[in-house]
């Protein structure tokens, strides 16, 4: 769990240190602040922080009870469905309002037109966050991969340990060459702990994209003093957390964690947001979203999550679900696939409106 600890407070910590360097000269002035009310929004922002921990909470936690509901098992038509859907959501959590944030920052008015509205930064550094996370993806499960294969061959006394890692890839690899059939003599402990590893994988990486997105929007609303902002924000973020949750809670089931990982995964999720806004507060009396350092770091930040976000939604969770033996095997299910995966995606960017 460290490494979703390390970015919260890398984020904080760039947060603080943006306001603790001196301005610079090019110092936006103030948005409109007609509707600025200090004890309405204090108000406000007390709400929020219950409303959202308590919609994260359950969003997140549907998933992980839906074991007790046969219709909602991982082996089910219908689990693909709800899958398909929270896959749509993460989708456009990264496309619909984390991009668009990034852009917003780096092409303020509030900074200098060059370099930040003539070089396009928000695409350019979600593209490297996502291919960073494309190395990090394919170096720990390479690592895991030899670690385990290893293991297995020690535990069964086997000198055919290079035999064994070709079976491992051509069942658990993450190619698009999904036409492998698994062979009849084929290690199935390999095979469950490979694709095991995988999901475990996808939901930390996952959920570090979600933490850091979190930890900024709670900053932002945290420091606001308008309560005609607060106000439909607070609708708007619990149906995001909500949904988002559904679509972590999703991977988190299938990474098969105990109950102790399973809470900490939960806990850190539903904190975030509740934890920024809190930090907000804090800040309030120094930060402004209008500072040119603010703008730089959110914006970065926003960025980097983007391309992380949008990397686990089209190449771990839809790709892999999509080019599945599940959905290839029926025409029906593919196409109530694709459907839930609109109106999850749908449904998310119809939120941008209220965000």
């Amino acid at each position: 769990m460290a490494p979703r600890l390390v970015v919260i407070i890398t984020a904080i910590v760039f947060l603080l240190l943006a306001e603790a360097l001196p301005t610079t000269a090019e110092q936006c002035n103030a948005r409109d602040e007609g509707c600025r009310d200090k004890a309405e929004s204090l108000k406000l922002k007390v709400i929020a922080i219950f409303s959202i921990l308590v919609t994260s909470v359950i969003g997140v936690s549907i998933p992980l009870f839906s074991r007790s509901v046969p219709a909602l098992r991982p082996d089910r038509d219908l689990f693909v469905l709800v899958k398909a859907f929270a896959s749509g959501v993460i989708l456009a959590t990264g496309y619909m309002h984390v991009l668009p944030d990034s852009f917003e920052d780096l092409t303020s008015e509030c900074l200098p037109e060059r370099p930040w509205r003539k070089f396009p930064f928000t695409t350019f550094i979600a593209m490297l966050s996502a291919v960073l996370t494309l190395v990090v993806d394919s170096y720990s499960i390479s690592f895991f991969k030899k670690k385990l294969a290893a293991t297995t061959a020690n535990a069964n006394g086997s000198a055919s340990l290079e035999a064994g890692e070709r079976k491992e890839v051509e069942v658990c690899g993450h190619g698009h060459g999904h036409g492998h059939d698994v062979p009849a003599h084929a290690d199935a402990n390999i095979v469950d702990a490979g694709q095991l590893l995988r999901f475990r994988v996808v939901a930390q990486v996952l959920e570090l994209g979600i933490v850091v997105h979190s930890v900024v929007i709670g900053l932002s609303m945290g420091a606001s003093m308008n309560p005609c902002t607060i106000r439909p924000l607070i609708a708007a973020i619990c149906f995001h957390q909500m949904f988002e949750g559904m679509g972590l809670g999703g991977s988190i089931l299938q990474a098969e964690y105990g109950m102790k990982v399973k809470a900490i995964m939960v806990f850190f999720f539903s904190i975030t947001t509740p934890l920024g806004i809190v930090l907000g507060i804090a800040l309030s009396n120094v930060y402004s979203d209008t500072n040119s350092k603010s703008l730089i770091v959110e914006g970065v930040l926003n960025a980097i999550s983007a391309g992380l976000l949008n990397y686990m939604a089209l190449v771990e969770l839809l790709a892999p679900d999509f080019m599945g033996s599940k959905i290839q095997g029926s025409t029906k299910i593919m196409a109530l696939a694709f459907v839930a995966v609109l109106l999850g995606a749908g449904g998310m960017s119809v939120m941008a409106i209220w965000a």
